[in-house]
C-alpha cells in the first residue's frame, strides 16, 4: 500500500523534481519485492477487518446484561468464543503482516545500500574531492534508516489510515450517521492540516541531516588526524571546535523534536476531545432513549442504547490509531522525502569514467606506453598540471620519473590508470588509445603502488593478497621477500596474521611502503607503477628492492617515480619533468649532459653523500 500511495501522489506532483527522482530509484524495488508487500498488505487488511468485530461483541454483551434480568451463560459464552477466534486471527495476521512488510523494507534498504556502494565505486576522483567522506557515510546510515522506516512502518500505517479508518467510519455511519458526522469532521480537518505540516517537517529534517553531516565530517576528520592533534597539543582546541559543531547539531535535533512533539500533542488533544465529545453526546442520547423520548434531528430518530454506544465508542477507539498513524505518517514521510532526495542526488551523479562503446579488451598486454602531446588539468581548475607531454616507453623498459614537487609526476601515472578522462589520441597502451580500452582490463594489466601506501584494516596476509584472495601463502611470502619486508613480518608475534590497524596505523612508514610494493608485485602485471614508494626506507633496503625489480621484472614495463636520484639512476631511461613539461627523456648518462634539473639533482645528492 505504501508503494501505491507513493505512485498516486507522485502522479499529482509531477513538478516536484525530487519526487521524480524518488520514483526512478524506488519503483524498481517496490516491483522487486511486490509479493512480500502484497502479503503484508493483505494480512494487514484482514487484521483491520477482523478487529472491528471486537466492539460489536462487546456491544452485544452489554445489551445482554442491560436487557436481561438473568443473562444465560450460553449466550455470553458464544460471544467469548468469538472473541477468542478474533484474538487468534489478529495474532496470526499481525505476525504475517510484520514479517512480510518489515522483511521487504529491510531488503529495500540493503539493496539500495548495495546500489549506493556500487555507485561510489564508479564515481570519479573528482566527486570525492568535492564531497566529504563523512557526509557520504551519513547517507548510508541515517538516510537509509529513514527510508527503511517509511517503507516498513509507513506501509502498515498507510493501510491502517486508509482501510481501517474507512471501514470504521462506514460502520459508524451505519450505526448512527449523526454521531458519526460529529466524529468525522475533526478528523478531516486533521488530515488537511497534516498535509500542510508535512512540508515544514521535511525542511526541518533536511536541516537536521545537514547538521548531522557536518558533525560526522568533523568527527571523521578529527579521528583520522588524531596523531597530529596530539603532536601539536591541540586537544582542548579541538574539543571546543567539536562542541560548537555538536551544539548546532543538537539545536537542529531539538528544533525538529519540539515541532514533532507539538504536532503529536495537537493530534492527541484532538483525539481526546473527539472521544470525550462522543462519550458525552452518546450518553445523553442513551439517557433520552431510556427516558422514552429519543432525540429526532432532520427526521432521524437517534435510537441509541447502551450496547450501541459501547459499540460506537469501540469504533471511535479503533479510529484513534489511524488518526495517530496519519500524524506519524506526516513526520515519517517528511523524513523519507528529505533523505531520499539526498540519496537521489548521489545516485543521479554523472559517472564520468565509463567504457566507450565496443571497448577494446587486450588479450595480451606487452606494456608499451606512448604519450602524444598530452595536456591535462584537474576538473576544478583551468591550470594545466601537464603540458604537451610526449614520450614513448617500449615494452619491458624500466623507466624512472623525477622532478620537483608539483611538477606533475603523480598526475602522469594517475592518467594511465584512467582515474580521470583524457582526450583521445594522446595516450596509447600497446598502440591502442587509452580511451578505447576496457577500464577493468586496463587496470588488471597495471600494478600500482600509490604514494600514500593505503592499507586496509586487515591482517598483513590479506593486504598483500588483495588482488587475488586465493593466492597461496608461499606466493605471499615470495612477494614479501621481493619487497624485503618478510623478515619484519616474521618478527611480529602473529606473523602474517598481524592486523595492520586502520590505514596500517600499527606499522612504520617503511613497512607500509614495502607491504604496498609486495601487494603490487604479487599481481604480476605487465605494467607496474611505483609512486615514490621507497622514500621511507633506508638506502640498503632500497638497493635490495631495486635489485629485485631488475631481476624479477625483467621484460616487464616498470615505472618508478622517485624523489632520490639514486632510486632511478640504474634504470633504462629517466623522464625529467619540470613545471608540467618534459625537460628530457633519455638514459641516465645522457641526462647529465642535456637536463639541468637532473644534473642538479645528481650534484646535490653527491654533496649529501659526502656530508
Amino acid at each position: 500500500m505504501g508503494f501505491l500511495f507513493l505512485t498516486l501522489e507522485e502522479k499529482n506532483n509531477v513538478s516536484d523534481n525530487n519526487f521524480m527522482r524518488k520514483k526512478d530509484h524506488m519503483s524498481k524495488y517496490y516491483k522487486k519485492y511486490f509479493v512480500l508487500f502484497a502479503i503484508g498488505v493483505c494480512a494487514d487488511i484482514m487484521v483491520d477487518y477482523v478487529q472491528l468485530y471486537l466492539p460489536e461483541f462487546l456491544g452485544e454483551i452489554v445489551e445482554i446484561v442491560a436487557n436481561t434480568a438473568n443473562p444465560l451463560f450460553d449466550d455470553i459464552a458464544a460471544i467469548i468464543k468469538g472473541l477468542i477466534i478474533v484474538g487468534l486471527l489478529l495474532f496470526i495476521g499481525r505476525v504475517i503482516m510484520r514479517f512480510s512488510t518489515f522483511f521487504a523494507a529491510k531488503k529495500i534498504e540493503a539493496s539500495l545500500r548495495h546500489e549506493m556502494f556500487l555507485k561510489g565505486e564508479r564515481l570519479s576522483q573528482r566527486y570525492f574531492h568535492e564531497n566529504k567522506v563523512g557526509s557520504i557515510m551519513s547517507w548510508f546510515i541515517s538516510d537509509l534508516e529513514s527510508i527503511e522506516e517509511y517503507t516498513g512502518w509507513g506501509t502498515i500505517m498507510i493501510v491502517d489510515a486508509v482501510f481501517l479508518a474507512g471501514i470504521t467510519v462506514y460502520k459508524m455511519i451505519v450505526l448512527d450517521w449523526l454521531l458519526a458526522i460529529a466524529a468525522i469532521i475533526p478528523m478531516i480537518t486533521l488530515i488537511i492540516w497534516g498535509n500542510k505540516v508535512e512540508k515544514v517537517m521535511s525542511d526541518l529534517w533536511d536541516k537536521r541531516q545537514s547538521q548531522f553531516d557536518k558533525l560526522y565530517d568533523y568527527t571523521q576528520e578529527a579521528f583520522s588526524g588524531i596523531r597530529v592533534i596530539k603532536a601539536f597539543v591541540k586537544e582542548v582546541q579541538e574539543i571546543k571546535s567539536f562542541s560548537k559543531v555538536a551544539k548546532k547539531n543538537a539545536d537542529a535535533n531539538i528544533d525538529f523534536a519540539k515541532k514533532s512533539v507539538i504536532f503529536d500533542v495537537f493530534i492527541e488533544v484532538i483525539i481526546g476531545v473527539i472521544f470525550a465529545f462522543i462519550m458525552a453526546v452518546g450518553s445523553y442520547f442513551v439517557y433520552l432513549c431510556v427516558d422514552g423520548e429519543p432525540l429526532v434531528i432532520l427526521g432521524h430518530t437517534v435510537n441509541m442504547t447502551a450496547g450501541k454506544l459501547t459499540t460506537f465508542t469501540g469504533y471511535v477507539d479503533t479510529l484513534i490509531w489511524p488518526m495517530i498513524a496519519m500524524g506519524q505518517i506526516v513526520q515519517m514521510r517528511s523524513r523519507y522525502k528529505a533523505s531520499l532526495a539526498r540519496i537521489s542526488v548521489y545516485l543521479d551523479e554523472e559517472e564520468e569514467i565509463h567504457n566507450a562503446e565496443n571497448a577494446v579488451v587486450m588479450d595480451e598486454c606487452k606494456g608499451g606506453i606512448t604519450f602524444n602531446n598530452f595536456s591535462f588539468h584537474y576538473p576544478d581548475t583551468d591550470i594545466h598540471s601537464l603540458n604537451n607531454i610526449s614520450f614513448t616507453i617500449k615494452p619491458g623498459e624500466m623507466v624512472g620519473v623525477v622532478g620537483k614537487i608539483g611538477s606533475g609526476k603523480t598526475t602522469l601515472v594517475n592518467t594511465l590508470l584512467r582515474l580521470y578522462n583524457v582526450e583521445k589520441g594522446q595516450i596509447f597502451i600497446d598502440e591502442t588509445d587509452l580511451m578505447d580500452l576496457d577500464i577493468k582490463n586496463l587496470r588488471d594489466n597495471i600494478a600500482y603502488v600509490p604514494q600514500d601506501n593505503f592499507l586496509f584494516s586487515d591482517n598483513i596476509k590479506n593486504n598483500i593478497a588483495f588482488s587475488n584472495s586465493k593466492v597461496s601463502i608461499d606466493k605471499i611470502r615470495s612477494a614479501a621477500l621481493f619487497a624485503d619486508v618478510d623478515e619484519n613480518i616474521m618478527g611480529f608475534k602473529q606473523g602474517y596474521e598481524t592486523i595492520t590497524g586502520e590505514r596500517g596505523v600499527t606499522l612504520s612508514g617503511g613497512q607500509k611502503q614495502r607491504i604496498s610494493i609486495a601487494r603490487a608485485y604479487i599481481k604480476d602485471a605487465p605494467i607496474m607503477i611505483m609512486d615514490d614508494s621507497v622514500s621511507a626506507v633506508d638506502v640498503k633496503t632500497e638497493e635490495t628492492i631495486l635489485a629485485n625489480i631488475k631481476e624479477h621484472r625483467k621484460g616487464k614495463t616498470t615505472i618508478i617515480i622517485a624523489s632520490r636520484v639514486s632510486t632511478v639512476s640504474h634504470l633504462d631511461k629517466i623522464l625529467v619533468l619540470n613545471d608540467g613539461r618534459v625537460e628530457a627523456f633519455d638514459t641516465p648518462e645522457n641526462l647529465l649532459k642535456i637536463s639541468p634539473t637532473y644534473a642538479k639533482m645528481v650534484y646535490l645528492q653527491k654533496l649529501e653523500n659526502e656530508l
